[in-house]
């Protein structure tokens, strides 16, 4: 590590603000496919932990979805220092692990198949719609965490992520792609996350 690298290390971790807890990253399937790709997300896994982190999110969008398989098993390959859950386009199953992987299943899904699973329990009788309340949404979606801190790397766009959970999330955008994301760059992330004053929608 570099001295800049550990003058940003030192700086976040004696700050008076918190680290980010839940950690997300927003990737596209072209970022995967750079040399290097899947070394670089072994090592950020590793960097959000050891800066504190107790969860971490990966969404990856996909255009071409026959690309999901192989994303898949390059990504359950990745030598992670926790372990891994990983849901694809059509797998609804909520995930719930200190790393949480989502390929290519979009947030506006999603948010309807939980909705449609509350539909299902008061057509059933196991559900009154005037007790409905977010819990019982938040409860019936895949990814059950809410990230503290979103970055996106390479461009300010956001793909469609985790649309409830996010909803409060603090975003950072850097212009460094993927491939070239260093251990400094998730330090920017995390001082740029300190020095901001969470409202959390007040």
């Amino acid at each position: 590590m570099g001295l800049y690298d550990r003058y940003l290390a030192v700086r976040t971790r004696w700050s008076d603000q918190a680290r980010p807890e839940n950690v997300a990253v927003v990737l596209t399937e072209r970022d995967l496919l750079e040399q290097g790709a899947y070394d670089t997300m072994g090592a950020f896994l590793r960097w959000t932990f050891e800066c504190g982190a107790d969860r971490v999110m990966v969404y990856v969008s996909v255009l071409d979805e026959e690309a999901a398989p192989t994303l898949r098993r390059e990504l359950e390959s990745v030598d992670a220092p926790r372990a891994v859950a990983v849901r694809g386009p059509n797998d609804n199953r909520r995930a719930d692990a200190p790393i949480q992987i989502s390929i290519g299943l979009g947030g506006k899904h999603e948010f309807a198949t939980a909705v449609q699973r509350v539909t299902e329990e008061v057509e059933d009788g196991d559900l009154v719609p005037e007790d409905i309340g977010e819990e019982d949404i938040e409860e019936r979606l895949v990814f059950p965490t809410d990230p503290d801190l979103v970055i996106k790397t390479g461009a300010e766009r956001l793909s469609d992520f985790m649309i409830w959970q996010s909803v409060y999330s603090e975003l950072y955008f850097t212009d460094v792609n993927w491939q070239n994301f260093r251990k400094r760059d998730y330090l920017r992330a995390i001082r740029d996350y300190q020095d901001r004053q969470r409202r959390f929608g007040e």
